[in-house]
């Protein structure tokens, strides 16, 4: 039997089950944004705990951070190419929660307005 190291829904399930983690990456679906967007779509998360998710995500290669040299500085952040690839993995935990647990979230109007891309990701 595979050790939580080897097993690959184990070892997905240790980058994004943690909380706030797939709205993140949900959010990011849209391409680029700063923190403070971020912050704000993400009513109640704290400045600290979107700070160590945004880092978590980055060390595991989901998420790039991308500073610019102005004044004030700007930082954004977007998804990787690895980051794209949990899109059909979120938009099949949403397709779940409608059909099995009867459920629906404010996002569903958002995200059957996103672009087709988001969806072929």
């Amino acid at each position: 039997m595979a050790t939580s190291d080897t097993c690959p829904v184990c070892r997905t399930a240790e980058i994004v089950c943690g909380k706030w983690t797939l709205l993140v990456i949900r959010d990011l679906a849209d391409g680029r944004s700063r923190f403070c967007e971020l912050e704000r779509s993400l009513h109640g998360i704290s400045p600290r705990t979107l700070s160590l998710r945004l880092r978590a995500l980055e060390e595991e290669g989901i998420v790039e951070r991308q500073t610019f040299p102005e004044v004030p500085p700007r930082v954004e952040y977007a998804l990787t190419r690895k980051g794209l690839a949990l899109l059909p993995l979120i938009e099949d935990m949403r397709t779940y929660g409608r059909e099995w647990l009867g459920q629906s979230c404010a996002e569903d109007e958002i995200s059957e307005s996103r672009p087709a891309a988001i969806a072929a990701a």
